[in-house]
C-alpha cells in the first residue's frame, strides 16, 4: 500500500463521520428539550449506521442508493442529501437553537440526565461544566425541586469519573490509531518490523500515550516519514531515533510516540518498552543474580551481548519461556514461569463464536443473514442472536410473539446456511423483583439466554441478579457490573455474592467485549476463574463492525489468565449446547 492509498483510505469515511456527528448532536439537543424518545433514537441509529458504512456517503447519495440502506428512512436521507448539496442541515440548526454550546457536553456526565440539565439551565443559568461546578459548590443545585444532597453528590461523583476517564483513551481508539500508523509506516523506505508497545500491547482497557517501536537503518528518514502521516495535527518532537506527534481524533489530539532501533536490538527493545515497569524490575533483579544485565539494547554478560534480536531470546537468557504481554504485570507470572507452570491462556484465534449479538429485529442495524455472513467471515461456527426483550421499548424490544417469529426465521435461515449456525437467544431484562422479562416456557425454547439489568441501577440489583441466577434457563448474566469505562460507575451490586451464586448454580457470567464495557473487568474475571465459573464472551454488537470488538474481550480475558476451559466460546457447537443444556 503506497502513501496515496493510505491517505485515501484514511479520508474515505470523513463525510460519513461528519454527518453522523451532526445526527448525534441533534439527538442530544432533542433529549435536552424533552422531545419524544423515538425521535431521539432514530437520529442516534442513523448516526451509527453512517459511522459503520464502508462506502462514502456521497457516493451512495450520487447513485441514489441511500434509501436502500436499512434504518435510513426518507426523512434521514433527505437531511443527508441536503447537507451534501448545501453544507448545511436545517434540522441541526433548529435543534440547537436556544441551547448554549457547553450544555450539550453535560450529557456525557454520569448521573446527570437531560431533565436536570434543562432545569439547571432554566432556573440557575447553567450553560457549561464550570457553571455546573459552581452551583454544586454553592449548594444552589441541591435547592432545585426534585434534587437534594444525595443526587447532587452522585452528580459530583459523575463529574469526577468523567474527568478521570478523559485522562486516558479507550483500547479501541488507541488500537485503531496505532494500526493506521503501523500500516502507514510499513510503506516507509528502509523500515523493518513495526509493533505496538507499552500498555497497548499489554491490552489494558485504557491507554495513555500510544507507543510504537520499529526497526530501520535510515532512522532520520523514517522519523520524518512518520511525522508526515496524514492525520498528524502537530509534531511534538523530531529526532534521529525518536519522534512524537499529535494525531487528530475526537475530543482533541492523541499523542503517538515512535522509537527506532537496530534490528539486533528489536526484541530487547520490544520487551523493555512493553513493560510493565514492575515486571521489568523483577526481570532485571533476576538478571543481576545471574551476573547478567538487561536493557533496551539487549542482554549482556559483561560487555558481551548474548541476546536482543528476538524477544524470546531475552526470556530464554534467564531460563524462562516467553511470557505473553497481557500477563506482564508482576502478578506471579514470573514465579510460575520459573517453575514451568505458566498458564496457557486463551488464544485470539481460539474463539469459535460470539454469544451476544443484536439484530435489526430490535435496535441493531444488521439483518440475521448479515450477522451470519459477518460471523462466518471471522471463521466462527456459531453466533447467538440476543435481541432485547419486551420491557426495553426504547430499543424496540421483542414481544413474545415477535420472538417466536424470529426463532422461526432463524430456524429457516439455518436450514440453508453452511458453515455457520445462528443460535436462538435473547437478552432478557431482569425485572425489579428478579424475574425475567419472558416466561420460562418461552425461555426454554431458546439456545442462549443472557439475563441483564437495564434499569433501576440502585434498586436491589444484587438480589435481582441472584434470583435470575436461580432460573434454570439462564445461560449467563450480561455485563454483570453495568459499568461504562468512559463514564458510568455501574450498578449498586455486590459482585462477590454474584460470583458465589454463579458458582453454586453452575451458570456463566459474561465478559462483554464492547470496548467501553469490558465487563466483567480483569479483577473479577480472575476471581471467577479461581472459582471455576465459565465466562461467555459477547460483543453486544449492534452494528456491522461490532463483531470485531471480540479481540478486546479476548485481550482482557488473557490479562485475567483465562484459558480455554474457562471460556464457553472456545467450545465446538455441539459441546457448547450440551454444556448450556446441562447447566
Amino acid at each position: 500500500m503506497n502513501y496515496h492509498e493510505i491517505e485515501q483510505r484514511a479520508n474515505v469515511s470523513v463525510k460519513n463521520k461528519e454527518i453522523a456527528t451532526l445526527f448525534y448532536t441533534i439527538a442530544d439537543a432533542l433529549e435536552i428539550k424533552g422531545e419524544q424518545v423515538f425521535k431521539i433514537l432514530a437520529y442516534r441509529k442513523a448516526a451509527r449506521i453512517l459511522e459503520d458504512m464502508t462506502d462514502p456517503v456521497e457516493t451512495l447519495a450520487g447513485e441514489k442508493k441511500l434509501g436502500e440502506i436499512p434504518g435510513l428512512g426518507t426523512g434521514i436521507v433527505s437531511k443527508v442529501e441536503e447537507y451534501l448539496s448545501t453544507g448545511k442541515m436545517k434540522k441541526y440548526e433548529e435543534a440547537l437553537s436556544g441551547i448554549p454550546d457547553g450544555l450539550l457536553g453535560l450529557l456525557d456526565i454520569p448521573n446527570l440526565g437531560p431533565k436536570t440539565i434543562k432545569l439547571a439551565y432554566e432556573e440557575l443559568g447553567v450553560e457549561n461544566l464550570d457553571n455546573l461546578k459552581d452551583v454544586i459548590r454553592s449548594g444552589r443545585l441541591a435547592g432545585l425541586r426534585g434534587m437534594g444532597e444525595k443526587k447532587v453528590e452522585n452528580i459530583r461523583k459523575g463529574i469526577e469519573l468523567r474527568e478521570k476517564s478523559q485522562e486516558r483513551i479507550s483500547i479501541f481508539e488507541a488500537l485503531t490509531i496505532a494500526e493506521e500508523v503501523i500500516a502507514y509506516l510499513g510503506t516507509a523506505p528502509g523500515i523493518g518490523r513495526v509493533a505496538p508497545a507499552g500498555s497497548l500491547r499489554r491490552m489494558k482497557e485504557t491507554i495513555g500515550d500510544i507507543d510504537i517501536l520499529a526497526e530501520g537503518k535510515k532512522s532520520a528518514e523514517i522519523i520524518r516519514f512518520f511525522t508526515l502521516f496524514p492525520k498528524v495535527s502537530r509534531v511534538i518532537s523530531l529526532g534521529e531515533t525518536k519522534g512524537s506527534v499529535l494525531i487528530s481524533a475526537d475530543g482533541g489530539g492523541r499523542q503517538v510516540d515512535l522509537r527506532l532501533v537496530d534490528e539486533s536490538e528489536f526484541g530487547a527493545a520490544l520487551q523493555y518498552f512493553t513493560g510493565s515497569k514492575d515486571h521489568n524490575i523483577k526481570l532485571r533483579g533476576m538478571a543481576k543474580d545471574r551476573g547478567l544485565k538487561i536493557s533496551e539494547y539487549g542482554v549482556f554478560r559483561g560487555t558481551k551481548k548474548i541476546a536482543g534480536r528476538e524477544e524470546e531470546e531475552v526470556y530464554a537468557a534467564l531460563g524462562l519461556p516467553w511470557i505473553p504481554p497481557e500477563l506482564r504485570e508482576d502478578r506471579g507470572e514470573i514465579e510460575l514461569a520459573v517453575e514451568k507452570r505458566l498458564p496457557k491462556i486463551v488464544d485470539y484465534a481460539g474463539i469459535r463464536g460470539d454469544l451476544h449479538v443484536h439484530s435489526d429485529w430490535s435496535d441493531g442495524t444488521q439483518s440475521l443473514e448479515e450477522i451470519a455472513s459477518a460471523a462466518k467471515a471471522l471463521g466462527y461456527a456459531y453466533v447467538a442472536v440476543c435481541d432485547h426483550s419486551q420491557s426495553a421499548r426504547y430499543a424496540s424490544g421483542l414481544t413474545p410473539e415477535r420472538l417466536l417469529r424470529q426463532m422461526a426465521e432463524i430456524d429457516k435461515l439455518n436450514g440453508r446456511l453452511k458453515g455457520i449456525k445462528l443460535l436462538r437467544g435473547t437478552e432478557a431484562d431482569i425485572l425489579a423483583d428478579g424475574r425475567l422479562d419472558f416466561a420460562d416456557g418461552l425461555l426454554q425454547k431458546l439456545d442462549v439466554v443472557v439475563a441483564s439489568v437495564h434499569s433501576g441501577f440502585k434498586k436491589n440489583v444484587t438480589a435481582r441478579i441472584l434470583r435470575a441466577l436461580e432460573n434454570p434457563f439462564v445461560t449467563t448474566i450480561g455485563h454483570p457490573s453495568g459499568r461504562l469505562i468512559s463514564g458510568r460507575e455501574g450498578y449498586d451490586v455486590d459482585l462477590d455474592q454474584v460470583l458465589e451464586a454463579a458458582r453454586i448454580s453452575g451458570k456463566g457470567l459474561e465478559l462483554n467485549a464492547y470496548y467501553d464495557r469490558l465487563d466483567l473487568n480483569e479483577f473479577y474475571l480472575k476471581k471467577a476463574r479461581d472459582r471455576g465459573i465459565r465466562i461467555a464472551l459477547g460483543t453486544d454488537s449492534h452494528s456491522a463492525n461490532g463483531l470485531a470488538m471480540m479481540r478486546f474481550g479476548v485481550g482482557i480475558a488473557r490479562r485475567a489468565w483465562l484459558g480455554d476451559r474457562d471460556v464457553l466460546n472456545t467450545l465446538p457447537l455441539a459441546r457448547l449446547l450440551e454444556v448450556i443444556k446441562k447447566r
